[in-house]
């Protein structure tokens, strides 16, 4: 089940890569009418559009990038498998069709079909699609249907069992959507607090992968809460001042306190072996300040160091407990860092984001003081303080744009993984070499994180997850090309 979860995860970061492009176009609109909504400008309107094209539409992406993450084969039938189910379900579903089928009046249809075409229904959609695919591509007909063998008939057993899923959600929806709707309000009714616990629990879920359900119920419109669509949406759905909540606090974090948290770890470093843990932490800061992509560093002291995650986690919590709590909004369209902070400055929703600033400076004082400290007190083997027994040789070969360097990267880790004899399935996410292994006592994690790897985690029996860094793809691509030479 945790490894479904783990794939899913992944399979949601091919949709949600769409979305930086929707925060440019929609920043750059909102940055000509700031106060117009694009209503004083057909410049501002035509970039603002642009970008809610793929807001709006950000559960059809869900449906094919679920659909195409999910299959085996990360075949693209999956995706159209997907779409297919999303407009069978969300037609069959919709407000005029209960309408229809109930022979009532569309004001009297439950307000939960009004909201069928959400995020989750494009994620059901797709794990639909990537089922079918996975299950029937390889059907064969007879000579007579022989049009429609493999591939071909995939489309069909998911409209079939499309038209399944929607008569059981025709009863269950209104009663799944009510639990959400209840659940989302009773942290909206908890307020700053809520988003405290909201963005603590994020940070704990990282490890698993799972912090994308909890997302999908703040962030998106599966409870009605909607935060990044409402904050960068065009209807002016948002309210000033609450809209944004559960993304702001995140902002202090990613920019200031986990770069703090790595200068931390590198001053605590055993001298000699600064130096070889700089390359690391120094890249993984610099993601986490820029992009807001965080796993490089957390996964450089998440398993090394739990309690200082823990502690992370907190502080997490704290952040957005004060940014909620406080007259400042921002928010984002791929995660917290500078890139996404400066263009949501122009976004409708946006309050005071100027004082998120001395937030971050605080915070950033706050990480590398606890830290420190926490890692001197209770000897903490963050990066550049294992026992000399252990040491690792940590590279800067992750972190380059040499292509020689990837080639290198990948070569290590496959001899720390016993060859490529021992590796039956390779797959990436965004910052994750996702792997299936024969043997797991062949695998030896010094060799790897010789390589400049930040962290590996074993979450099955024969899974492997490879903490590379925002390169992965390039990584990814050698290692593949490696196995099939060596096969």
């Amino acid at each position: 089940m945790m490894k479904l979860f783990q794939k899913l995860g992944k399979s949601l970061m091919l949709p949600v890569a769409c979305l930086p492009v929707a925060s440019i176009f929609m920043g750059i609109g909102y940055a000509i009418d700031p106060g117009g909504w694009g209503a004083n400008s057909v410049f501002a309107a035509f970039f603002i559009k642009a970008g809610s094209a793929l807001i709006d539409n950000m559960a059809i992406l869900f449906a094919i990038g679920v659909g195409i993450g999910m299959s085996d084969d990360n075949d693209g039938t999956a995706g159209l498998a997907g779409l297919v189910s999303w407009l069978i379900i969300t037609t069959l579903l919709s407000v005029e069709s209960v309408g229809f089928l109930k022979s009532i009046d569309v004001a009297d249809v439950a307000p939960a079909f009004g909201k069928i075409q959400n995020q989750f229904i494009g994620i059901l959609s797709g794990l639909i699609g990537s089922y079918c695919y996975n299950k029937f591509k390889g059907t064969k007909l007879p000579d007579a249907l022989s049009f429609f063998s493999g591939k071909r008939c995939v489309a069909m057993v998911t409209a079939a069992l499309s038209v399944v899923a929607a008569g059981i959600l025709f009863f269950v929806w209104p009663t799944v959507y009510d639990a959400l709707v209840s659940f989302g309000k009773s942290i909206i009714s908890t307020g700053s607090i809520g988003a405290g616990i909201y963005a603590f629990f994020n940070r704990l879920l990282i490890p698993t992968g799972l912090h994308h359900a909890l997302n999908s119920v703040f962030w998106f419109d599966v409870a009605g809460i909607n935060d990044i669509g409402n904050f960068w949406g065009s209807m002016g759905e948002g309210v000033k001042g609450v809209t944004g909540m559960y993304m702001t606090g995140f902002f202090p974090v990613m920019m200031f306190g986990l770069p703090a948290g790595a200068l931390a770890m590198y001053h605590s470093a055993k001298n000699k072996k600064k130096k070889l843990a700089y390359g690391l932490l120094l890249a993984a800061a610099v993601s986490s300040f820029v992009t807001g992509v965080t796993e490089p560093l957390e996964f450089a002291f998440m398993f090394l160091a739990p309690p200082l995650y823990l502690i992370h986690a907190i502080l997490t919590g704290l952040s957005s407990f004060i940014c909620a709590m406080l007259p400042v909004r921002a928010g984002f369209n791929f995660s917290a860092g500078l890139i996404d902070y400066v263009l949501s400055f122009s976004a409708p929703m946006a309050l005071n984001p100027l004082l998120l600033l001395p937030i971050g400076l605080g915070f950033g004082g706050l990480y590398y003081t606890i830290f420190r400290f926490a890692i001197v007190k209770f000897n903490l083997k963050t990066p550049g303080r294992e026992d000399d027994d252990e040491d690792i040789e940590l590279q800067e070969v992750a972190v380059t744009s040499d292509g020689n360097k990837y080639t290198r990267v990948a070569e290590t880790i496959l001899r720390g993984l016993g060859g490529s004899s021992n590796v039956t399935s390779i797959d990436n996410c965004i910052t994750r070499l996702r792997l299936e292994v024969k043997d797991q006592s062949l695998v030896n994690e010094k060799v790897i994180k010789s390589a400049g790897i930040s962290g590996i985690i074993r979450p099955g029996k024969t899974s492997v997850q490879i903490v590379v860094g925002t390169h992965v793809q390039f990584v990814a691509d050698e290692f593949e090309r490696l196995c099939q030479l060596n096969k």
